[in-house]
């Protein structure tokens, strides 16, 4: 436990990196979820009461990781990008949690994909944990493609990104499937539904001019 009830109306946050303690005047209406808490305060880390937390300090200045942790990364894909079973899918599959580390390397390759390709589809069956970043990160990829008149989906979100994305209130803004075969089907279909909707509207278009 790392943020801490004290009282009716105060929180106790203890950093997990460096062993800052903070006391916020005011208790999280639900004890159990304390993100909005924290964020308004400059920490970041886990939405929930039970899980790592960094004050302001260590937020910006993370200490770098070990040697081993680098060469981890080094020899290791944090992700997978390919193309789907039809032109303009793009299959995006995060292979480890989607944290500030795994969301930064991610970034860009998110990014460009939401805004070249007509669907994205993001499966996160190996995300058990999500964080502040990794959540504004789907967001910001989302609006990427919506602005590209691109749809973005979730598969196989685990039960805590479920929580997150509930507790949020984002629950009803990501379309989600239980897998990838079920994902593709329905973008599939999609596609070719407005492929027929403009062969019939093309003929509209020929007698009018």
């Amino acid at each position: 436990m790392t943020v801490v009830p004290a009282g009716t109306r105060a929180t106790l946050l203890i950093c997990d990196q460096c062993g800052y303690e903070d006391t916020a005047a005011e208790a999280p209406p639900d004890t159990d979820v304390v993100w909005p808490l924290i964020a308004a305060l400059g920490w970041s880390g886990s939405p929930f009461a039970t899980g790592m937390h960094r004050c302001p300090r260590c937020s910006l200045d993370p200490t770098p990781p070990s040697p081993q942790a680098r060469e981890s990364r080094a020899h290791g894909a944090s992700y997978d990008i390919r193309t789907g079973p039809a032109a303009g899918v793009a299959v995006i599959t995060p292979l480890t949690d989607l944290d500030s580390d795994s969301a930064e390397r991610l970034r860009d390759d998110l990014m460009h994909a939401a805004a070249t390709h007509p669907h994205i589809v993001m499966d996160v069956h190996a995300v058990g944990f999500i964080d502040s970043s990794g959540l504004g990160l789907l967001v910001r990829a989302r609006q990427e493609a919506r602005q590209h008149r691109a749809t973005f989906d979730l598969v196989a979100p685990s039960r805590f990104v479920m929580t997150v994305l509930h507790t949020m209130r984002l629950d009803s803004v990501f379309r989600t499937f239980d897998d990838l075969e079920a994902a593709l089907t329905a973008v599939l279909q999609q596609g070719a539904d407005e492929h027929r909707e403009a062969d019939v509207e093309a003929p509209h278009r020929s007698t009018e001019s």
